[in-house]
Parts: C-alpha cells; structure tokens; sequence
C-alpha cells in the first residue's frame, strides 16, 4: 500500500553527521538564526568505531577499492578492483558531493564503496581525511565562527563536474584502464546535506541521467542565504532534466522540511521521497552504508541500468519501499503512484 511520510516538522535534532553538514544545513533552515541550530557533539566512541571500519570491499559481485588516480589528485575514486568485466558491461558514472561540502572525499566511504562494488565509476571530490591510513582517522569537522559565520564549502560542484569530464577523457585514451570501460550515457549526480546541494546543481548538466539526494533539500527563493558558500535556493530544481529520489532520515532530518518542500515543488520530473527514522547521519556508518546505500544502488540500478527487478522497490502499488517495514515514502509520476 502506499505509505505517507511521518508527520511534518521543524526539528534540529541530535545527527550522526559531521557538525559541518549539521551547521551548514541548519543555520539556512533557521535563516541564519545561529541560536536555533546548535548542534550537540557526535559521541568520540562512534567516531572512533566509525573510523576503524575497514574499506570495502562491499557487498556487490565486484569487490571494490577508494584510491586516489595520479591524473585526478584532488579526488577520490570507488571502483570494481578488477575492471576487466566492463569491456562489454559498461561502468556507469557517480560524482558524489561530501557532507558538509567538506574536502574529506572518504567521509562516506562506506556507502561509496558499496555502490562501486555494483559496477560503478564513482568519484568523490576531496582528499582522504578520515579513515584506516589517513592522517586523522575521523571525518573532518568544520566548525561556524565565532560570529556565526558558516565556513565556506571546501568543495563545489565544478570540482563535481571536472569529475565527469576527466572519466569521460578516461574512457577515450587509449592507455586508461578505464578505456572504453565507461558508459558515457549512465551518469548520476549525488551527494549527502550540503552535498546534496551540490548534486542538485549538477543534475542541470545534460550528461546526467539520474540523482540521488540524500539528508539535503532547497531553501525557498526568497532566501538569499547561501550555504557555506553554496547557492541552496529552489530555484536549483528549474535544472532537473531526470528522475530523482530523496533518501531521508524522518523528522528528526534537520532537512526534512526542505526535502518535502522540494517534492512538493517538483512536477516537471519523476521524484521519489523515501524516508528511514534515522536522523540527519543517515546510514552512511553503518556496514556497506546500511540500507540508505542498499536504496540508492537499488534507484541507479533502475534509472541507469534498466533492472525491472530493482524497479520493483519503487514501482506499482505495493512497491517493495511502501511495504518494507521501518520505511514511509511518497511518490510522484512514478508507476504504480496512489493518487
């Protein structure tokens, strides 16, 4: 049966993110009243926990690594450790935008190296900041300044797009690994709070065929705030030309409001909202990203891969979301959508 989201709510509550994805999101919902969106500490034993959790490989039919390509260093890729299955089966492309809009392109490695392990091409903008072998093993924190200042985001969505650019430039040369390995026509755009923002100025660039966003959603035009940097207005959903699903945590998601808004508003598109009473940290820490990546790989499969089999979570009456216990969805335009 179709299955109403949970009831509607302001809240800024405790998240299991980085504080900067908390502040950036947050000081926009209260339009930059910094006294409403103060955000508690993540608990040292989950970071800790968090950080130790080794890299992949995933639990899809290829294996998969994160390493960093000479040709791309401020960057980070996902992908399938072996590659020689993609000379037929084409690898799909995912740009990925941090939480936070923060540099550490490892902050959700988990979730990314889930989706690579289904045989996909996914880039993350940044640098490896947290995690086994990095400097400091716990995702970054970018904290407002004293006068309430957000910092500015450290990645944008041109750094998105140069990722699109160089896998496409990949797929062409002939030395690449990745040549005539990637499918120039199954790209997606996602990303995770601010991220999310970022994904949504992607989704404008006509190569895109799919987005995903997650824990994120616009401001109303009229808000002339920007979000660390990065425009977060409405006017973002003008550009989406494809399908998109909203990945969310309940009402307790400091963006459930603005992702509601965003489902509300879009009607030249396919749009799906699905929603897990998780908080604004989603399941990005939990093993493979939890079933917050399980959906997510489930959508692009859908969108880029045509699987009729991992439609069947979102498609027809009882859709396989709209009767998984624990879940609430809304749709619109989607097959088999309750009016």
């Amino acid at each position: 049966m179709f299955m109403m989201p949970v009831a509607v709510s302001r809240l800024f509550a405790p998240i299991g993110l980085s504080l900067a994805a908390a502040a950036l999101l947050s000081a926009c919902s209260s339009l930059g009243d910094a006294s409403a969106t103060a955000q508690p500490q993540v608990a040292d034993a989950e970071l800790d926990a968090y950080a130790a959790m080794p890299n992949g490989p995933g639990s899809g039919d290829y294996p998969a690594i994160m390493e960093v390509d000479p040709s791309l260093p401020d960057h980070v890729i996902y992908r399938p450790a072996d590659l020689s299955p993609f000379q037929n089966s084409k690898l799909p492309v995912v740009v990925w935008g941090n939480g936070g809009c923060s540099a550490d392109a490892a902050s959700s490695r988990l979730h990314l190296l889930e989706m690579a392990s289904h045989g996909y091409l996914v880039i993350a903008a940044g640098q490896i900041l947290s995690g086994p072998g990095a400097p400091d093993a716990r995702e970054t924190v970018a904290l407002p300044a004293a006068d309430g200042a957000l910092p500015d985001a450290a990645v944008t969505a041109a750094d998105m797009v140069a990722g699109i650019d160089w896998a496409l430039a990949e797929n062409a040369r002939r030395d690449s690994p990745y040549f005539q390995r990637i499918d120039p026509q199954r790209i997606a755009a996602s990303g995770r709070s601010c991220g999310g923002l970022l994904a949504l100025r992607v989704a404008a660039d006509p190569r895109v065929d799919a987005v995903v966003v997650h824990n994120s959603g616009t401001f109303p035009i009229g808000n002339k705030l920007m979000v660390g940097g990065v425009e977060g207005s409405r006017a973002l959903l003008d550009g989406l030309h494809t399908p998109v699903i909203y990945i969310m945590g309940g009402d307790t998601d400091i963006a459930w409001q603005n992702a509601l808004d965003d489902f509300a508003a879009i009607d030249t598109q396919p749009v799906f909202l699905a929603s897990e009473d998780v908080g604004h940290g989603g399941t990005f820490r939990q093993p493979n990203g939890g079933e917050g990546a399980q959906v997510a790989v489930a959508w692009l499969d859908w969108q880029l891969k045509n699987s009729s089999d991992a439609g069947k979570l979102f498609t027809g009456e009882e859709c396989g979301l709209c009767t998984k216990p624990g879940w609430t969805v809304m749709r619109k335009s989607i097959p088999g959508e309750t009016k």
